[in-house]
């Protein structure tokens, strides 16, 4: 109350020296001073535009934290001020000039507005001395609202307005100046700017890309808003600033989704999902629920997994008010009967198997697990799809399925030549396969890696300088992957256009230059030379079964679809019947855990498989066979206590 009683009384003495100094200004006489109308008139006029400034919330506002809208509260006391004191003017006939009304309310607005903002700019001084100097890359409304959120944080002070708007430049919004991107380095040596936060809610991806193009060369730290469509379902608050997302930097333009090849295969069916609780399993469940299927069957073996998806799922439902019944199934595809037993429970019309282990060390590493999830996994699951009249099995299958150097591309392939091989059979079952590259964000993959890796200060970990993978976004590709086994026909391969490769090691570089940090290279052998840089990128050389380049076609001549990023591939395949046998032969391998044999029949199957290393990669049949030579331990005959 204290300080409302302050700015109270600070507020009627200001009141009382502008009246007095219109009024001496106007009637060059102090005269007036004796007539007891005259105060009376002043009294009351002021009463009034000191209660207006109260109830219009100027007393209630906190002086730190005033912004422009404080001048709309001013205005309505001087205005009855103005107005008050020309009535009781010409009601007491006090003898007061009209102009000395209006002079005193203009003052009033000026002197009561303008004292409140060098109070504020006392308060805020020293804090814009401690913040960043940043310019807003974008002089909209979004920018705008941008600044005015930084005004009253603790971190950033906003000194320029940066937009390609011709019409804008040379304009001051805000009290900053708006600039063409050119003034960028112009502004980083007179003013030390060393961060540009985008404030750019609704461009596309293409011209987003170009401006993180351009920002990278400055090596500024770049920070940006929450997209449109987070603030505006009340995800994000305009003033939660981010660091740049991989998907910004590699994102295109999305093609829209024909609606009708969206919901072909699971309007009003039940669909099934196996490995829903995978980055793109996870995803493909989120996508078919928007289709409104009548149930939707999450098949999954990791327990955690499947509890965070059926979770998210359920309060998607429920919030939304969605009819799809949400069926959590804890199972392996490698276990036939359990398989069996659900798609006969519910009924399941349709089935996407995302089920599979993806990531190439680890599969090189456990073998056996690796083909029986895989290939195994893939037969059991098809073969019942064919059992159980399922009308459409869609396999997602992946780049390094295409001459095969490791074990985990190798299974990929053998999946797919089951499935086009089941295909050639009578069976209502259309099969089709989807062969993409690598997703961004997906679990284990290189960008949350770097990511983690630049927070900690390096160094960034890529496996070799020429290096390069395709990537595309996770709803993208899941999207794709529905739209593509729509139009199947029967033993089709789908390939998804993926864009251009793009080289990790350049990758990488953007990564760091975009956090403000500069990357340097570096070996083992030759560590940390600060001097050259803040982060280093080390080349550790390529994993086991890793290749420099992947591979979308194993053909040459890919034919399109109604669909401008997804094509048909003409590849080879086997009858079934041919097939068998390998199978037999690789699954009695894998029994009786002979992995050189197992190896072997890889081999031999049209995969083209062609392995980098001549060492079988299994840990277990590495220490196996060390063990063979080596000698043992004694067993311990008594426990420690």
């Amino acid at each position: 109350m204290s300080k409302i009683a302050l700015q109270v009384a600070a507020d009627s003495a200001l009141l009382l020296g502008l009246f007095l100094f219109a009024m001496t200004l106007r009637l060059e006489s102090v005269a007036f001073a004796s007539s007891a109308k005259v105060w009376l008139v002043f009294g009351f006029a002021g009463a009034a535009a000191i209660t207006t400034f109260w109830l219009s919330g100027l007393y209630r506002t906190l002086v730190r934290f005033l912004t422009g809208k404080i001048i709309v509260a001013i205005g309505r006391g001087v205005a009855v001020l103005a107005l008050s004191m020309l009535a009781l003017n010409a009601f007491f006939d006090a003898g007061i000039p009209r102009s000395v009304a209006i002079m005193t309310s203009a003052l009033a607005l000026l002197a009561i507005g303008g004292m409140r903002f060098f109070v504020r700019q006392i308060f805020r001084g020293p804090l814009q001395l401690s913040k960043r100097p940043v310019a807003i890359y974008g002089a909209g409304d979004a920018g705008l609202e941008l600044l005015n959120s930084l005004f009253h944080g603790r971190d950033y002070a906003p000194i320029a307005f940066i937009d390609d708007d011709r019409r804008l430049q040379g304009l001051m919004i805000g009290g900053c100046r708006v600039h063409p991107p050119s003034a960028l380095p112009q502004l980083m040596n007179s003013v030390g700017l060393d961060a540009v936060l985008l404030a750019l809610p609704n461009i596309g991806p293409v011209r987003r890309r170009e401006i993180l193009s351009q920002l990278e060369k400055l090596q500024l730290e770049v920070k940006t808003i929450p997209s449109l469509s987070d603030i505006i379902t009340g995800k994000a608050k305009i003033s939660q600033l981010r660091h740049v997302t991989p998907e910004e930097l590699l994102g295109r333009d999305p093609v829209p989704p024909d609606e009708q090849l969206l919901g072909r295969n699971i309007t009003g069916k039940v669909v099934m999902v196996t490995g829903a609780g995978g980055s793109i399993g996870s995803e493909l469940c989120r996508q078919i629920l928007d289709q409104s299927p009548l149930a939707l069957v999450l098949y999954e073996m990791s327990e955690l997994a499947l509890y965070s998806i059926e979770g998210e799922l359920s309060e998607t439902v429920k919030r939304l008010e969605r009819s799809a019944k949400i069926i959590p199934i804890l199972g392996s595809v490698q276990d036939e009967a359990r398989l069996d037993a659900v798609m006969k429970a519910f009924k399941v019309q349709t089935i996407y198997h995302a089920a599979a282990y993806k990531h190439v060390p680890i599969v090189e590493e456990n073998i056996v697990e690796g083909i029986r999830n895989n290939a195994f996994g893939t037969l059991a699951a098809a073969r019942l799809a064919h059992k159980n009249g399922i009308e459409r099995f869609i396999l997602i299958s992946t780049d390094k399925a295409v001459r095969p150097t490791n074990v985990m591309g190798a299974t990929k392939r053998i999946a797919e030549l089951i499935c086009q091989g089941l295909a050639q059979q009578d069976t209502r079952t259309v099969y089709s396969m989807v062969r993409f590259g690598n997703v961004l964000g997906s679990s284990g993959s290189v960008i949350p890696r770097f990511t983690s890796q630049i927070e900690a200060g390096g160094p960034v970990m890529v496996t070799h300088p020429e290096i390069n993978r395709y990537f595309m976004t996770i709803p993208e590709a899941s999207q794709l992957v529905i739209q593509a086994g729509a139009m199947a026909q029967g033993g089709d391969v789908f390939v998804l256009d993926m864009g251009k490769p793009i080289k990790i090691a350049d990758l990488a570089v953007t990564m760091v230059k975009l956090q403000g940090l500069k990357p340097y290279f570096a070996d083992h052998a030759n560590e940390v030379d600060h001097e050259d840089g803040d982060v280093a990128i080390h080349f550790t050389g390529l994993r086991k079964g890793e290749k420099l380049y992947e591979e979308l076609l194993i053909g040459t001549d890919p034919k399109p679809t109604t669909h401008p990023r997804v094509m048909t591939a003409s590849e080879a395949s086997v009858p079934m019947s041919d097939l068998v046998d390998a199978l037999k032969r690789l699954r009695h391998a894998c029994d009786n855990f002979d992995l050189s044999e197992a190896r072997l029949i890889l081999a031999e199957l049209p995969i083209d498989y062609a392995p980098t290393d001549n060492e079988v990669g299994d840990l277990t049949w590495s220490a196996s066979q060390a063990g063979d030579t080596a000698e043992r331990p004694a067993a311990r005959s008594e426990r420690p206590a």
